[in-house]
């Protein structure tokens, strides 16, 4: 199967993550999943989101103990088997505990394949589409936003009870299992991860699947140089995470900074109590399920149409450049217009102030979704990854969890001014990138190391030869086996 067609199935990983963190919002707003759950207080009303995040924080931790070890097949393969068990329990819940406990399920899975799929992707994608291929992860995100604002409203309009939240909930369950097929059967194993296993030979296989728009000398240079610095890297094998900080400190802090920035434009705030904003401009209840709707929808539209025109062809930097200096104009357009128009009767105004709101979306989702997602994978050396990728994606949901958790006070005390908090941060990083986001586009994952001032591995006619000798052998058998490894291994 061609990386494209590889790309959109196991962007259902992160399509989870999308639908089941916004299915939430509308489930426990249905009043028939109040009254099933017995009229939870706000405190347990707020600990359906609060566990949720916190189990995606335990899982992209635990990524970095296990994803190295499991391999990418392995652990998203665990982690599918996770969720689906996650799932079921929400849905089948009979009392908030049964309920919370699949939350924490479902989010300590979706924690694991949000920061995983990336690195899956753009470790099998070619350089000239990486932003493509790699940006389909955050697509699948926003495609799963979109589609729980949709599936939310809907329900709504079903007859009263148990159904308006089950149903919703239940459409999650088939995915996990869909996806673990998929891992089994014909998605491939990463190269890179193979060939840091010593499995150079299926390393070969794989490479060869994946990159048939390489001519046969093209994918023997490129193959001898992905193995070459592979092999340099594992020479300076990190022990711990001090040393991750003291040899690749400036590509694990840029990883992790690229996470953190995300939260903190107030997306998560802004996507989770639009419904409080709508309120307060005096919009009723059920056009606000249909601006949530639009705004999932716009969000959709304009990630995959950048990913699939502006990622490779203008290039990641400009994207987060440009992506963080529109949401802090934004982000002030909106303070001043809901400041201006919350308490009037002027519904052009109130207009003008909920265009605030989709210009966020649209800018946010368009500029720097996916593109942050893959950034913060391939800026890493591939000993790094799953490592320093974890503690970034446990980070961006430890910092939502705070500024998600002041959300409804901070509107009810300070209101709009919220807003100021976000574009503060937004400026800050803003200047960060600016200086220390190097532009990653059409550079293999080896030669981007480069861009940090890190060596990369210069290959010898001798060895780009003695790469073209093997690749003959190969093909000539007709498949590919590593005697060397394998005899090691069973030893």
């Amino acid at each position: 199967m061609p990386a494209f067609g590889i790309a959109l199935f196991a962007a259902i990983g992160t399509f989870l993550f999308g639908f089941d963190t916004g299915i939430a919002t509308t489930t426990i707003a249905h009043q028939s999943w109040i009254t099933y759950m017995d009229k939870p207080s706000k405190a347990l009303t707020g600990a359906v989101v609060a566990v949720y995040i916190a189990g995606e924080a335990g899982g992209a931790l635990t990524q970095t103990v296990l994803g190295d070890k499991l391999g990418r097949i392995r652990f998203m393969q665990m982690m599918c088997i996770i969720v689906t068990i996650g799932t079921t329990v929400q849905t089948a819940a009979i009392n908030m505990n049964m309920f919370l406990a699949g939350r924490v399920l479902a989010g300590f899975a979706v924690g694991g394949l949000v920061g995983t799929v990336p690195i899956y992707l753009s470790e099998i994608s070619a350089p000239h589409q990486r932003g493509l291929i790699g940006g389909i992860s955050g697509c699948g995100i926003s495609f799963g936003t979109m589609v729980s604002n949709w599936v939310g409203m809907a329900c709504g309009y079903a007859s009263y009870g148990a159904v308006q939240w089950r149903l919703p909930l239940a459409i999650q369950i088939p995915w996990g299992i869909i996806l673990f097929i998929g891992l089994s059967t014909f998605m491939p194993d990463s190269p890179r991860q193979l060939i840091r296993k010593g499995h150079v030979g299926r390393a070969r296989v794989e490479f060869i699947k994946i990159r048939r728009d390489l001519h046969s000398t093209e994918a023997q240079e490129e193959f001898a140089l992905m193995h070459a610095q592979i092999e340099y890297e594992m020479e300076r094998e990190i022990k711990s995470y001090k040393d991750i900080f003291r040899l690749f400190r400036r590509r694990a802090m840029v990883s992790i900074a690229v996470q953190t920035m995300t939260s903190l434009t107030g997306v998560n705030v802004i996507q989770y109590y639009q419904t409080i904003l709508y309120k307060s401009l005096g919009i009723s209840s059920e056009m606000i399920l249909v601006l949530a709707g639009i705004y999932g929808t716009f969000a959709f539209l304009s990630n995959a149409l950048t990913t699939r025109f502006l990622t490779d062809q203008w290039g990641r930097r400009k994207m987060i450049l440009t992506g963080l200096s529109g949401i802090v104009l934004i982000e002030i357009y909106a303070a001043v217009m809901q400041l201006k128009f919350q308490n009037s009767d002027n519904k052009v105004g109130k207009g003008f102030a909920v265009l605030g709101i989709y210009l966020f979306v649209i800018t946010y989702y368009g500029m720097l979704n996916s593109t942050t997602w893959l950034y913060g994978a391939e800026v890493l050396p591939i000993a790094l990854r799953s490592k320093v990728m974890g503690l970034a994606a446990a980070s961006h949901f430890i910092v939502n969890v705070g500024i998600t958790e002041a959300g409804p006070s901070a509107f009810a005390t300070i209101k709009q001014n919220y807003y100021y908090v976000f574009v503060g941060c937004t400026f800050f990083f803003l200047v960060i990138a600016w200086f220390y986001f190097p532009e990653t586009r059409h550079k293999s994952l080896e030669e981007i190391a480069a861009a940090f001032g890190d060596k990369v591995v210069t290959l010898t006619e001798i060895e780009i030869a003695q790469e073209q000798m093997v690749f003959e052998e190969e093909a000539a058998m007709g498949h590919v086996e590593d005697r060397r490894t394998e005899a090691h291994h069973q030893v």
